[in-house]
């Protein structure tokens, strides 16, 4: 592991515990917005990656280099994490993050965009309520407290 990059480690004679996952929604819910919203469904899908040793293929640790002898290995378990995004995303949101040529860190910060791109106008607006709110227009002190 040189600097920042992250070899996977493998499990029995080779076998990265990424290939004993069958199907993704056993483990990690589907990102429906109602019952399981984003922060929840990211707690979830982080947890589940730091279980099966995968969450530096989401936080942004670098990959190996393309001449790296762990490049390959790398590249073939960031796919099936990327397919575990992609699996736990309902088909219209995965329509919007889907791209041939992407990593799991890449779709993991398109989805996060997503989410949190209206943060800070929605955070302005609520600020420029609060700082015109007036006393006089609320029905009682409780109210505009």
């Amino acid at each position: 592991m040189a600097g920042g990059e992250f070899t996977d480690p493998p499990l029995h004679k080779g076998l990265h515990l990424v290939y004993t996952v069958g199907n993704i929604q056993h483990k990690v819910r589907v990102l429906d917005g109602t019952k399981v919203t984003y922060s929840a469904w990211v707690k979830l899908f982080t947890l589940h990656a730091r279980g099966y040793k995968v969450s530096h293929h989401i936080d942004g640790t670098k990959p190996p280099v393309k001449t790296d002898s762990d490049d390959e290995s790398w590249r073939e378990i960031d796919s099936h994490v990327l397919q575990w995004i992609y699996r736990s995303l309902p088909h219209d949101l995965c329509l919007r993050i889907l791209d041939l040529d992407t990593t799991a860190y890449e779709a993991w910060m398109k989805l996060k965009n997503l989410f949190h791109n209206n943060k800070g106008s929605r955070a302005a607006t609520l600020e420029h309520e609060i700082n015109n709110l007036k006393l006089e227009s609320m029905s009682s002190l409780d109210d505009y407290c």
